[in-house]
């Protein structure tokens, strides 16, 4: 059986697990630090925190920014759990925006849905690919939508207008107009969980570029603070001679990377470039040179003039089909020992979110869009006859249920 993502794991990342077990400090420590320094060097952003999990930051990032009951915070309706519920969390209202071509949030939509109670805009870079940045940044600056904003925080009369998040669990080493991806929204989220491209078994990022008269250095002590129980110092700091005591100016949470994971990152983020994303373009390129000469085959967007992706998923969608044809061609594709996913059944689908009042009824283009989607795997080691099973399994089941 092909599997679909596992994780790239060799004597490097053992080695480098090694030496940190080695060393005796296994929580947030040296490597931790050195791994945020180089994601800001990488990425280019004003500052970066490493945290258990993108899904951490997400919240984080809202919390800070004063999000409660009675807020609305616009959401693509299509994409991953973690996206909606920490809104959710915070005790704030969803808005569900419409799902583009590319699968992505449509700026058309999110301008649609702004109203006094807008407080955050959440884009997500689907699969790897980035939204319209500009776009949506347009329409956040617009005067219209300013004069709209209603401030109730001392961090929200600061910025003065929607706070814009942008989840990019999928999108490390992405790029948008010759930037990074992570340098565009005011924070944007990565995620670092054994699926990724760039894994440390479970983790995540914030990168910050918060306006003036924001500190974003300020801010990364303030998120520090928050992941730690709201303590005014880390267990490295607390172990300096004569240095034990310490405050809690919040009542924070507990969502702080370890330095085991990030010995993980930095071995994984010093061949990045080179070799991960190298690879993972190839086998997308690979699956669209085998894939098109199918009239059937609607291909994922990889890259244009100003977007490449950082080629997370390949998500494939077939031409015509219903849900029930989809799910027999995924069964028909494991019947051919390879596997594949759906990425992903929105949210509004879910019983959690049909409870509160969800549905699907506004975003007609997202629900056809997941009907007919099948990800293919894609992972460093995958080779190219492998690549060549992948496509034989697709084509083959695709034919027997539209013959």
């Amino acid at each position: 059986m092909i599997p679909f993502s596992p994780p790239r794991i060799d004597e490097k990342n053992i080695e480098a697990v090694a030496e940190v077990l080695r060393s005796g400090w296994l929580t947030t420590g040296p490597k931790t630090k050195l791994f945020e320094k180089e994601i800001t060097s990488y990425i280019g952003c004003s500052s970066t925190i490493c945290l258990a999990s993108a899904t951490a930051g997400l919240e984080l990032m809202l919390r800070w920014f004063g999000l409660k009951e009675g807020d609305e915070v616009i959401v693509p309706t299509y994409t991953y759990s973690s996206t909606g519920n920490v809104v959710l969390h915070c005790g704030a209202k969803i808005v569900f925006a419409e799902a583009g071509p590319d699968f992505n949030v449509s700026p058309e939509s999110i301008r649609s849905l702004i109203t006094e109670r807008t407080k955050a805009i959440m884009s997500v870079d689907l699969g790897g690919f980035p939204v319209d940045y500009d776009e949506i940044k347009s329409i956040i600056n617009d005067p219209e939508i300013r004069f709209l904003f209603c401030p109730e925080t001392e961090n929200q009369e600061k910025l003065g207008r929607i706070f814009y998040l942008a989840d990019s669990a999928h999108a490390f080493g992405a790029r948008y107009k010759d930037e990074m991806v992570g340098c565009q929204a005011d924070a944007h989220c990565f995620s670092f969980h054994a699926v990724k491209n760039l894994s440390t078994a479970e983790g995540g990022a914030v990168c910050m570029n918060l306006p003036e008269p924001f500190s974003n250095d300020d801010l990364y002590r303030s998120l520090n603070i928050s992941s730690l129980h709201g303590q005014t110092k880390d267990a490295l700091a607390k172990m300096q001679k004569g240095n034990w005591r310490y405050d809690i100016v919040e009542p924070g949470y507990k969502c702080n990377m370890t330095d085991i994971q990030a010995a993980l990152g930095l071995v994984e983020l010093a061949r990045y470039e080179d070799e991960t994303l190298k690879r993972r373009r190839e086998i997308m390129e690979m699956y669209h040179d085998l894939l098109k000469v199918n009239t059937w085959a609607e291909l994922p967007s990889i890259e244009s003039e100003i977007k490449t992706s950082s080629f997370h998923l390949y998500m494939l969608r077939i031409k015509g089909i219903s849900e029930e044809q989809r799910d027999q061609i995924i069964q028909g594709i494991f019947d051919r020992d390879v596997s594949v996913n759906v990425h992903f059944q929105p949210l509004p689908l879910f019983t959690a979110y049909k409870e509160r009042g969800y549905d699907m009824k506004s975003t007609p283009e997202a629900l056809d869009l997941y009907k007919r989607e099948i990800s293919l795997p894609i992972f460093y080691d995958l080779s190219d006859e492998q690549i060549q099973t992948v496509c034989q399994a697709v084509v083959a089941s695709v034919e027997s249920v539209l013959n």
